[in-house]
């Protein structure tokens, strides 16, 4: 039976901006995240050793070591309580999801692993400030311990936020990621649905030839030049205990550049790619295979649609049309679907693209006929 929960009146978004930092705050934030990388750490290792003896490891548990931790360390008391008792509560989120997946007997693959110590030359910087932890005066974000930092205002935010995290990435480049509360702007109806299969030789076929989102090829261009870095890398690889030279950390900024590039085209098309997806149907049917860009993302419920996730079992066996299947896998090879049943001849991906919208209840002509023994549809969260 498929459901779909209403869209809500308020949400929320997240803004993230360009900071610049000057050479006194550098220094705060890196002292902040190795505090908060140390109590991250101590968790981790404090989680392990409850393990091995059968003890609990809970939240509340691991904030009163923190207080403990804090009173017999001084350097550990000067920085702030807020990142570090945010650190705990990341760390205790990410475990709790671990415990969670092996519960339910999730593949391997599918697992979220447990928490891992961070090494300090691997691990960029990232601190996470509640409201009490930071505030916005004259345009510049001020974080709990004197740290302020003027912020590139690109955009307004729509309201006061509840929380921000101040992040590096790996350019060394600073930013802050504020969450606010949005409300929702609904588009006008339009009274159309579309069903999306995520593909091997393109990235979505929809059940609207004009809304196909063919491969970018972004990464296949930048490959090149990303493995040369990589192999001048190699070649300045520094030994064990010895520091980087000045053109390995070149080499290294460089495949950073190349990467991110990459990844940012990847992003730019995926978004305007959803705007259009979203702006065109009231209802999406997609493939449950953790699509960020669409169903996790906040673009769809701002914009009052309703997105349902449909489970990617058997949807390459199952016809679009009558709903029979198919006894046996179909290989990848073989990108026509036809059906023995009703002798029905369409690409595999449309099919699959159609049995999304039959599974999800939201195609007329084909619900009635269509197999709904499959695995159940969930609204998007």
């Amino acid at each position: 039976m498929t459901t779909a929960t209403g869209i809500r009146e308020t949400g929320h978004a997240r803004f993230t901006f360009r900071l610049r930092v000057s050479s006194t705050a550098l220094s705060a934030l890196l002292d902040e995240a190795d505090r908060c990388r140390w109590v991250w750490n101590q968790c981790v290792a404090t989680s392990r050793a409850a393990h091995r003896s059968g003890e609990k490891c809970g939240p509340a548990g691991l904030d009163r070591m923190l207080t403990g931790w804090r009173a017999g360390h001084e350097w550990l008391g000067a920085g702030g309580s807020v990142p570090q008792q945010q650190a705990v509560r990341d760390f205790a989120a990410s475990r709790a999801k671990a415990l969670k997946d092996i519960k339910a007997r999730l593949p391997l693959r599918r697992r979220a692993g447990m928490p891992r110590l961070k090494k300090k030359d691997r691990t960029d910087p990232s601190l996470n400030y509640t409201r009490r932890g930071f505030r916005l005066k004259d345009g510049r974000l001020h974080l709990a311990g004197g740290i302020a930092l003027t912020v590139v205002w690109s955009r307004r935010l729509p309201s006061d936020p509840s929380s921000v995290r101040v992040y590096r990435d790996s350019l060394g480049h600073w930013y802050a990621s504020f969450v606010v509360r949005a409300e929702t702007l609904p588009l006008a109806g339009t009274g159309e649905a579309i069903g999306i299969d995520w593909g091997v030789r393109d990235l979505a076929t929809t059940t609207s030839d004009a809304h196909d989102l063919p491969h970018p090829g972004h990464g296949k261009k930048a490959a090149d030049r990303l493995a040369r870095y990589q192999r001048m890398m190699a070649r300045r690889m520094p030994g064990r205990g010895q520091a980087a030279s000045k053109g390995y950390r070149t080499a290294k900024r460089q495949a950073a550049k190349a990467h991110k590039k990459a990844v940012r085209q990847r992003q730019d098309t995926a978004r305007k790619w959803a705007k259009q997806v979203v702006r065109d149907f009231d209802r999406l049917a997609a493939e449950n295979f953790r699509p960020k860009f669409l169903a996790k993302s906040t673009m769809a419920r701002k914009h009052g649609r309703i997105v349902h996730l449909v489970g990617p079992a058997h949807t390459t066996m199952d016809c679009g049309r009558c709903g029979a299947r198919t006894k046996h896998a179909l290989p990848l090879s073989e990108r026509t679907y036809t059906c023995t049943a009703c002798g029905a001849v369409s690409p595999r991906d449309k099919n699959s693209a159609r049995v999304m919208l039959v599974r999800a209840g939201l195609d007329p002509a084909g619900a009635d006929r269509g197999r709904l023994g499959g695995p159940p549809v969930r609204p998007a969260a």
